[in-house]
């Protein structure tokens, strides 16, 4: 699957201040996909954010952290793990391409929909004027009576609460959501759905023997606070105890039993009969 997303445009990701539950229940929607992201503010340090993707049956909250460097008003970097960026779309492009711990980032997730009550004139700048019956994206809940949304027209800005009411989709929801995605047509497409690679893997793989020797063919530094992901180094030989077929397998290395993406490692030759 490939990815389809403009990093540039931040009302597309930006979710502002949601809590971790909001983030799950938003990301952990049937219709959705390995890859579907959005990013929000964190509730622990001021200033950082967190990207949180839908990596298989669970959701991933990867910390930001916004480092200031140089001297007073000079522009921060953002930092994710290992990895640097000088600004969120620079971070975001680069996890195209690149897996995070199961998929890499493919789409935003889609926009609450609300639909106006009344008609809101707008009284200062910063106000997103509407009429009766306009239908508005929701970009970030700032406040209890005051959100920040936008309209068809691409306008953005703040509206009451009051004066709006919750939008259902009953025709076309894929249509709606923005929830329609290119198939890749080979398996050699750079960015592959996991879920396809699993099955496509899962399936040649009935023959291994397990435990069973496999080469890391991909590093990975998994996320600091999951301590059951190992980290794997390009080279090194893991034991693999365990193939899940969520593609969370299982297997000891470095004397660390723990779990890594099956994507990450490629069984040694002579034990797959090939």
């Amino acid at each position: 699957m490939a990815s389809d997303f403009d990093a540039e445009n931040k009302y597309s990701w930006y979710f502002g201040p949601l809590t971790r539950e909001e983030a799950n229940e938003i990301l952990m929607a049937p219709t959705l996909e390995s890859g579907i992201f959005l990013i929000r503010d964190s509730k622990s340090i001021r200033g950082d954010c967190v990207l949180c993707v839908r990596e298989d049956t669970k959701v991933s909250h990867y910390i930001i952290n916004k480092i200031q460097m140089g001297p007073p008003g000079s522009l921060p970097r953002f930092r994710i793990g290992d990895q640097e960026f000088s600004d969120i779309p620079s971070l975001l492009t680069f996890y195209k391409t690149h897996y995070l711990d199961t998929t890499s980032l493919i789409k935003p997730a889609p926009r609450e929909k609300i639909r106006a009550k009344y008609d809101f004139p707008g009284k200062d700048l910063e106000d997103l004027p509407f009429v009766r019956g306009d239908i508005l994206e929701v970009i970030s809940k700032d406040e209890e009576k005051w959100w920040t949304c936008r309209n068809k027209q691409g306008q953005v800005g703040q509206i009451p609460v009051p004066y709006v009411e919750k939008y259902e989709i009953n025709n076309h929801p894929t249509e709606e959501h923005g929830m329609v995605y290119r198939t890749p047509t080979t398996v050699n497409d750079p960015v592959v759905s996991s879920t396809t690679n699993m099955g496509n893997r899962h399936s040649a793989l009935n023959n291994i023997k397990l435990p069973a020797k496999a080469c890391v063919i991909q590093d990975r530094i998994p996320n600091a606070y999951d301590k059951t992901q190992l980290k794997l180094l390009k080279g090194e030989i893991i034991t693999v105890t365990k193939m899940n077929v969520n593609g969370q397998w299982e297997g000891v290395l470095n004397d660390k039993t723990g779990i890594f993406p099956f994507t990450h490692v490629k069984f040694v030759d002579d034990q797959n009969g090939s």
